[in-house]
């Protein structure tokens, strides 16, 4: 077995009997993504420089012999779009393309804390928008399963990296789906947390109220361990707040402990709203053969109902865009990035924006723009802020019957490269299992649906299956995952 085929707590566990050192591990990883990337596309950055410094110290750690952080020494890759001090940080657009980050987002100073080996800086769709990793100004990422296709966006090539074993883990970002779904695409695992459980601070901002920071990674204990390492309240978020998810505990993922043995106590609803005409007849006949399977194991299973989910698409397009127009005025030619000097303000402005924004970002921007001017304001943002109260209600209601939700992550498979990308509706139907998720604040996870990597497949392509829990219910959601993943294999 290569190195890179290892998980973080394989890893780890290879450090400390010494069978190889961080040094001989990040070259491994490294000299992988300088074979294969050219084909994938999902770095913009290499980092070789500062990899190899924190491989170094972590071995001086090790030989210490005193504990280290199962984190220490492992490789790992960070969205383009979250701030790692003194590195490139281009949100996957031309406009920040030289821009060179001066602090550590609060999640890598976190992770630097831990002994992490940063490997470099992963592609993503421009500013974070997009479903299939196509919008970066930088090309698109290539699924590593099949390079005809997408690998799913818009932290794509973080799950590109991490399913390409060319990144033990990796962290993206997630406004409506942009973990869950590229996890999905490439067959590996990834979590959005609850809005708030994890700092956004040094995270280039999208829609404030929707964005969170999480883990992709090769299976839920990896997951688990990374959401440890950086969750929490940080006083440079003020919409951070302190964590009341217990640590992890290595062992209770290694036997049957009375917290797994509960499983067979849970109730988990079945959304009918997320079994609907569209959805792959293959996708749906995977996650339905897995809720089958679980409920073998004794769970407890239910149909429920989120009656406003049909709602949920339109209003997302409409909050994500408005929220997006105003965090992304900052980029206006004299304060960083691209400057596109004219012979007044007004100029500058218009061709520096004109030049640095793809079409995506300023098909959004103008969307929001739109939604928030007067006289429309009322009839837009303000009614779709009403509906997301609704859909809100819809998950309080339900979780007062059931303990977690299960649904798809995707209604379809990773799609051709250029399929939808002249029809940006179509494009956008790809995230509608998972919206409703970033609008409710809540936690989710994606994972494989079937045993190995990929696991799940339809056409030889990952399948997702979607746990979705109550605010803060993170735990509650690992262990269900960790149950359905050692149901399939």
């Amino acid at each position: 077995m290569e190195l890179t085929d290892l998980t973080i707590t394989k890893t780890h566990e290879g450090l400390l009997k010494k069978e190889f050192s961080a040094v001989e591990l990040a070259k491994s990883y490294l000299e992988k993504i300088k074979k294969e990337d050219k084909e994938l596309n999902g770095f913009l950055t290499i980092t070789e420089d500062l990899a190899l410094a924190e491989a170094k110290e972590a071995d001086r750690k090790i030989s210490l012999g005193k504990p280290v952080s199962l984190l220490t020494g492992i490789p790992c890759a960070i969205k383009d779009a979250i701030l790692v001090k003194e590195q490139k940080c281009t949100c996957g657009s031309k406009i920040l393309e030289n821009y060179i980050a001066p602090y550590d987002a609060t999640v890598v100073k976190k992770l630097k804390e831990e002994g992490a080996v940063i490997l470099g800086k992963t592609n993503l769709d421009e500013f974070a928008m997009g479903s299939s990793g196509e919008n970066s100004a930088f090309g698109p990422t290539k699924n590593p399963y099949d390079k005809t296709r997408v690998a799913g966006g818009s932290s794509s090539g973080s799950a590109a990296a991490v399913a390409a074993d060319m990144a033990c883990y990796s962290l993206g970002s997630d406004t409506g789906g942009s973990i869950r779904l590229p996890a999905s695409f490439c067959g590996v695992v990834g979590l959005k947390p609850t809005h708030g459980a994890v700092s956004r601070f040094g995270l280039v901002a999208y829609a404030s109220s929707l964005d969170q920071i999480g883990p992709i990674t090769k299976t839920v204990e990896d997951c688990k361990i990374v959401f440890d390492a950086i969750k929490g309240r940080d006083p440079l978020d003020s919409t951070s707040v302190e964590s009341k998810i217990s640590n992890f505990k290595l062992e209770s993922l290694r036997c049957n402990s009375a917290e797994l043995s509960q499983i067979s106590n849970l109730r988990i609803g079945i959304p009918k709203e997320y079994f609907v005409k569209g959805i792959d007849i293959e996708v749906e006949k995977i996650i339905k053969n897995t809720i089958k399977k679980i409920e073998e194991r004794g769970v407890k299973i239910e149909e429920i109902s989120l009656p406003n989910t049909k709602f949920a698409m339109a209003c997302y397009y409409i909050i994500a865009p408005s929220e997006a127009s105003a965090n992304l005025a900052r980029f206006d030619g004299i304060k960083y990035g691209l400057s596109e000097q004219e012979k007044n303000l007004l100029e500058t402005y218009l061709k520096t924006r004109g030049q640095g924004f793809g079409q995506e970002v300023k098909r959004r921007i103008m969307l929001g723009t739109y939604s928030l001017s007067s006289g429309y304001y009322d009839a837009y943002y303000k009614k779709a802020e009403q509906v997301r109260r609704l859909i809100k209600n819809d998950f309080t209601e339900a979780f007062e019957k059931v303990d977690l939700i299960i649904s798809p992550v995707s209604p379809v498979v990773a799609f051709k490269l250029g399929e939808k990308t002249s029809d940006p509706l179509s494009m956008y139907l790809s995230d509608i299992f998972t919206v409703s998720v970033n609008l409710a604040g809540l936690p989710a996870i994606s994972l494989p649906a079937c045993a190995g990597r990929p696991a799940g497949k339809t056409d030889n392509l990952p399948v997702g299956i979607q746990i979705i829990g109550n605010h803060f219910d993170e735990n509650k959601i690992f262990n269900m995952a960790i149950e359905i993943e050692k149901l399939l294999k």
